[in-house]
């Protein structure tokens, strides 16, 4: 029983090896198209930025109601890969807005629920960027649907994300209070440093929302983490000046580390 399921790691092991280094060589082969996509963004009209936006809708659509032929995983990486282009055009999201964020994500995560790291965009880009943060939490609790604690992956994270949603955006603490038990009770189940330190402080969490549903020291923690998976300056300087308004301090040391001090009082 040990060996089969030994080699059977080893060759899951492998296989995810080789995705990650062709999704990389894919990702630079995307940067100067990238490059060619924003030298174009800061040139084009209105009219046709607008007309791009709606071609890429009706793309979207079109991608979203494909068979999948058994290449569900290869689907989510390529829409990922084409989000990160959208994201990053910032002359034409500027002028255009994120609305498409959502859609991108409807794919990805009826696609490849488990791909983790779409989760962390997905509540950036839709709750912040495209002002959809009910959109985003939808979307996490379709994903939640296929995921489980015992899964490989720290999982627990999108409990968190939805948390923080709910808690910041939505005006949900009861909501949020339960999405924060249900990370700290998955990250409980496994034995590593940093799963047992987001059970306590999501623990922690939902303490401060059981006491105090406008928890001052809850919603700076939640700032806390949406500055540290900040993906740009923008993001970051919004997390600063919320957590400094709620009575908190951050300090950015010579090394580059972030250092958050909660409020003192609730």
């Amino acid at each position: 029983m040990f060996l089969p399921s030994w080699r059977k790691l080893n060759s899951s092991l492998v296989l995810s090896g080789v995705t990650l280094l062709c999704l990389l060589a894919i990702a630079l082969l995307q940067v100067p198209h990238l490059n060619q996509l924003l030298s174009k963004s800061k040139n084009a009209s209105e009219a046709e930025l607008k007309k791009e936006v709606e071609t890429e809708r009706v793309r979207l659509n079109l991608i979203k109601n494909l068979p999948s032929l058994g290449f569900n995983n290869l689907i989510a990486d390529w829409v990922m890969l084409n989000f990160l282009q959208y994201f990053g055009d910032d002359p034409a999201r500027d002028r255009t807005g994120y609305e498409l964020s959502s859609q991108y994500f409807d794919i990805i995560i009826d696609r490849d629920p488990r791909f983790f790291d779409s989760y962390v965009f997905l509540s950036t880009s839709v709750t912040l960027y495209a002002g959809k943060p009910e959109k985003s939490v939808a979307l996490m609790e379709k994903g939640l649907k296929s995921l489980s604690p015992q899964l490989p992956g720290k999982y627990y994270y999108v409990w968190r994300y939805k948390g923080i949603d709910e808690l910041l955006f939505l005006g949900k603490p009861k909501a949020a209070k339960r999405s924060f038990e249900m990370a700290a009770q998955w990250a409980r189940l496994r034995s590593d440093p940093e799963s047992q330190n987001v059970a306590t402080l999501s623990e922690r969490t939902a303490s401060f929302l059981s006491k105090n549903p406008n928890s001052k020291l809850a919603q700076a923690g939640a700032w806390s983490m949406v500055l540290g998976n900040a993906v740009d300056d923008r993001v970051r300087k919004l997390a600063i000046s919320r957590i400094e308004a709620l009575g908190g301090k951050v300090n950015i040391t010579p090394e580059g580390r972030v250092e958050v001090t909660l409020p003192k009082t609730d």
